[in-house]
């Protein structure tokens, strides 16, 4: 399939319903650049890596003949939209990308992920599909709500600029050790305890087993010397540092946890600075994460104070399966 290059011209006004198909693992660069397109009016440039697409159409708990729609409009791609459900009883997720102006396409795509979600969810009490777009997307406004959708969540996608000059190595708080995960399996399942620990009762946090885990993070092919974990004397392991460096335009900080019986003593500063000092050291420009607006640990603040600042925001839109747009 050869879609038409995204920065030519589009006649909208064609009342043809639009063509749409199953997706498949020969459409990751047609999605990709979809995606880039809609990143370039959503947040000033793109930020959608190959990769990531390739694995999305890869997620072990995906039927892409079942799962997964790519719409076209005299021929071009102009949306993509994708369900998974390996979030537990009851919860579906979804992505969904779409070219202004084919509201058409947006909905028809919308209709089949609500379907399938309906089949996956197969009558789970307080069943939901949630969605997250950007705060100012380019779907057309009153889809979602019109639909039965509502707005559940805020994100912030924070940055910060990195340099050696700027972000040298930090001194630990007193007493504290830090290792990486590269060597031992030990440590790389103790990191994944200490994420469930640190995250049971984030929004949206699932409980995972180790493999399950590794899996819905892709965390087979991370880089385990970027994941730390932080012990004290006395007190035995006290944080993780999960980072990732393979995305093209920022390295990315995936979880940073603190046990809660030990917040307020520095730890979680300093994991960031720590964070700061080795991706400037590896020669990235930027760092990015993404925190939850109403996150009880105070992690917003905690950015915020290290420079950090919001790039974008997104919102998580969720539908009751039990009711119908």
């Amino acid at each position: 399939m050869s879609a038409r290059p995204y920065d030519r011209p589009y006649d909208h006004r064609s009342r043809r319903p639009p063509t749409v198909r199953p997706a498949g693992p020969g459409d990751a660069s047609d999605i990709c650049a979809l995606l880039n397109a809609v990143d370039i009016l959503e947040i000033g440039r793109p930020e959608t890596d190959l990769a990531a697409v390739e694995a999305d159409l890869h997620h072990p708990d995906i039927d892409l003949a079942k799962d997964s729609w790519l719409a076209f409009e005299a021929g071009r791609l102009v949306a993509w939209a994708q369900v998974w459900a390996d979030s537990g009883p009851g919860r579906v997720d979804a992505d969904h990308y779409v070219l202004p102006g084919h509201r058409r396409a947006a909905v028809r795509l919308l209709e089949l992920a609500e379907t399938r979600a309906r089949e996956l969810a197969a009558g789970a009490p307080g069943a939901v599909l949630r969605i997250q777009l950007n705060t100012q997307p380019v779907l057309d406004h009153d889809v979602l709500p019109g639909r039965g959708y509502r707005p559940v969540r805020r994100h912030h996608v924070m940055t910060r600029s990195l340099s050696p000059a700027a972000d040298p190595p930090p001194a630990p708080p007193q007493g504290l050790l830090l290792r990486d995960c590269a060597a031992d399996e030990a440590d790389r399942r103790r990191a994944h305890a200490l994420v469930e620990e640190t995250f049971a009762a984030h929004f949206g946090h699932v409980d995972r087993p180790y493999e399950a885990w590794l899996d819905h993070q892709g965390a087979r092919g991370l880089d385990w010397s970027l994941v730390w974990i932080a012990s004290l004397p006395g007190s035995g392991d006290a944080a993780v540092l999960l980072t990732r460096d393979d995305r093209t335009g920022m390295a990315w900080l995936s979880h940073l946890g603190v046990r809660a019986d030990l917040r307020g003593r520095g730890i979680g500063g300093f994991l960031l600075r720590h964070a700061f000092a080795a991706y400037a050291a590896r020669g990235r420009d930027t760092v990015g994460l993404g925190v939850d607006t109403r996150n009880e640990t105070g992690a917003l603040a905690l950015y915020e104070a290290h420079g950090m600042r919001r790039h974008y925001a997104v919102d998580t839109w969720e539908l009751s399966l039990h009711s119908r747009g």
